[in-house]
């Protein structure tokens, strides 16, 4: 079975069954393991002045490790192959998540925080509704590229080997890629290896979102994806925003302290609420779908 349709089924899988709990009540999830992997190395080896060196010896341990893995795992059967790529996307999951915002949101602006306190790391408690909104729709857009279509594009390009070392690279960069004075240089090897194998996904994303939006303005989308902090983030952001015509990323607080990011798509609106997030979530659906298509365009051409 050729790796187009191991993706284009594990995407089916993991639409349809997405994270079942019952099962990692009684395993420990992948995430996890590759959280305490770059945790223990962290430990380890984030000692001294050669933070950078340390850094880069722990992210080449962990993506051979990772690659390794990958490897024997893509000699397993199929079907063994398929449930692992499924388990390692993210969509089903991510839609429940952003989706539970929109309903905390419907109950009281509390459950709302709670529920977007969940898959951001900003400051949630004192959010209004359109922070808590535009957070949860931010979430969706990035996550989308991270938990979605990157990982689908590195399993069809490198087989399990590359998702494996996508997703250990994209949790390291999450653990230890922070500009503090523990981590500024011990973190950076990670930060710098997920922009890389985020660069094509980010911009892939992007274009799958804007794409059936009817409003693919794409000198408009990039200018927008220029503001944003980060070189990959700012572009599926860029697109969700322009899909659904609300202004994302702005001012914000991180540990107590008020950030002051230039808006992304500053043209849409800046008031919104659970509507809009639900429209994120079809913005996801329809993202989703086209990629399957892709998907299977693929696999009908190799085969």
């Amino acid at each position: 079975m050729n790796t187009a349709t191991i993706l284009l089924l594990a995407m089916l899988l993991d639409a349809v069954m997405g994270e079942p709990r019952w099962l990692w009540a009684r395993l420990p999830h992948p995430a996890v393991v590759m959280g305490k992997a770059v945790g223990s190395l962290d430990m380890a080896l984030n000692r001294g002045k050669h933070g950078l060196f340390a850094g880069t010896i722990t992210l080449l341990i962990l993506m051979g490790g990772a690659g390794a893995l990958g490897w024997g795992l893509g000699h397993t059967p199929a079907p063994v192959q398929i449930i692992v790529a499924a388990i390692l996307l993210a969509q089903r999951s991510l839609v429940q998540h952003v989706s539970a915002v929109a309903e905390g949101l419907r109950v009281s602006l509390g459950d709302g925080r709670r529920a977007v306190s969940m898959i951001v790391s900003r400051d949630t408690a004192r959010m209004d509704q359109s922070a808590t909104a535009r957070a949860a729709i931010e979430s969706a857009a990035e996550n989308m590229s991270d938990g979605v279509i990157a990982p689908a594009f590195w399993l069809l390009i490198a087989g399990l080997p590359g998702l494996m070392i996508y997703k250990i690279v994209n949790t390291a960069d999450s653990m230890i890629a922070y500009r503090t004075p523990q981590y500024e240089y011990f973190g950076k090897a990670a930060a710098y290896m997920d922009d890389i194998l985020n660069f094509l996904p980010a911009r892939m994303t992007c274009l799958l979102m804007a794409l059936p939006s009817g409003n693919p303005d794409a000198p408009a989308i990039a200018r927008d994806a220029s503001h944003h902090r980060s070189p990959n983030a700012g572009w599926p952001e860029a697109a969700m925003a322009r899909a659904i015509n609300v202004a994302l990323a702005g001012p914000r607080a991180y540990d107590g302290i008020m950030q002051d990011f230039p808006w992304v798509g500053g043209a849409g609106a800046k008031t919104i609420g659970p509507l809009d997030i639900d429209a994120s979530v079809k913005v996801l659906w329809r993202t989703w779908a086209l990629a399957l298509g892709v998907v299977a365009l693929i696999m009908l051409i190799i085969n």
